[in-house]
């Protein structure tokens, strides 16, 4: 009887990676470079002095036509140097901008308010948001502003990590993990996630729905914003998978931190629509039947479990092929436990106590 479930729930598994990978490799036409749309590049920065000249560095290497790239910098009352850092780097680079939030600018707090802000003083036709750890290739804004055919109105992208050890490889290959997934699903008209680090849309669409001002507060407002233009039924919001698109942000370095991250996802994914609540529950099912396999062990078992840990591979290796980040697969062992943990943990954590605490504000 058991191992007819853990079947069931395996096939159910099997057609939903079936489904990211799908999706995931779905290609867009793109427009020609004179035809590319203004732009605009919103950093929010909240104390991140350790971070922020990294960020600063690689934007300050972007390829865009001249006259159509603007670059914003929000100091977000940063009580540390993040805002010096910002002036030194900034002195006499035209493309860039910095800007400083009021504490009661508007009634939204942390980083919707800084990114409202932003956009209301921005002057390109795309909005493009990523953070202040990020790291941003060379044809980034080029890459994804070209797929803005007049239909589309929101374009996301693949964020991974640096991997200096197996605590931050396992969470480069799980932002892929999540984030191909979010293509996946996102490609065949069915989006369920999206990161803000990486992440695009029209002004005019964000505006059409009010702008964060009249949205629902969310600690995952990348997502909240994604789901307001979709629900208009007017434009397509597109997730293409490309290496020039891509980009690197910096892991957690402590566990504490990443409970914290997790959390703040976990809160803000209790937002999705219906559809996210079926893929959670797949997830959480196939992990919690691999983790009772001890207590059922049996060939048919151990076959299943085997099953599950290639077709997670298999999910992962083409994309971190096209990527260009292969080498990161040398810590899928540990992701694989990684996953299996904190899927299994998550409603327990996330549950109880739904407060947030990020960036040293709570929510």
């Amino acid at each position: 009887m058991f191992e007819l479930i853990f079947l069931f729930i395996m096939i159910g598994y099997f057609f939903q990676s079936f489904i990211f990978i799908i999706g995931a490799r779905k290609k867009f036409p793109r427009i020609s470079d004179d035809k590319l749309p203004t732009a605009t590049i919103i950093v929010a920065a909240r104390n991140e002095e350790e971070k922020i000249l990294r960020t600063l560095q690689s934007l300050d290497k972007l390829e865009y036509p001249d006259g159509k790239l603007q670059i914003m910098i929000v100091d977000d009352q940063s009580t540390d140097s993040t805002g010096k850092i910002i002036d030194g780097f900034i002195a006499g680079k035209p493309r860039f901008q910095k800007i400083t939030t009021e504490e009661h600018h508007t009634k939204l707090i942390g980083k919707m308010r800084a990114l409202a802000y932003a956009i209301k003083e921005a002057t390109g036709e795309i909005i493009l948001t990523t953070d202040a750890d990020c790291e941003v290739k060379p044809l980034w804004v080029k890459t994804i502003c070209s797929h803005y055919e007049k239909d589309v109105a929101l374009v996301s992208g693949v964020t991974t990590q640096t991997s200096e050890k197996w605590f931050h490889g396992m969470q480069a290959i799980d932002f892929v993990y999540l984030l191909t997934a979010g293509a996946g699903t996102t490609n065949l008209n069915v989006p369920i996630s999206c990161i803000g680090n990486n992440m695009s849309f029209r002004k005019s669409a964000y505006d059409e729905v009010g702008g964060y001002e009249k949205l629902p507060h969310s600690v995952t407002e990348d997502f909240t914003l994604m789901n307001a233009i979709y629900n208009l039924k007017k434009y397509k919001v597109i997730f293409p998978v490309e290496s020039d698109s891509l980009i690197t942000s910096i892991p957690c370095r402590s566990l504490k931190s990443l409970v914290h991250q997790k959390k703040r996802w976990g809160v803000g994914g209790l937002g999705v629509p219906f559809r996210g609540f079926i893929i959670m529950f797949w997830g959480f099912t196939a992990n919690l039947l691999v983790l009772l396999t001890p207590f059922f062990f049996s060939p048919t078992w151990l076959t299943l479990v085997v099953f599950k840990v290639a077709l997670d591979f298999f999910l992962l290796y083409p994309v971190h092929v096209k990527l260009g980040i292969a080498k990161n697969l040398k810590y899928f062992f540990h992701f694989e436990v990684y996953y299996l943990i904190y899927v299994i943990l998550l409603p327990f954590i996330v549950l109880p106590n739904k407060k947030v605490i990020w960036k040293g504000r709570e929510y």
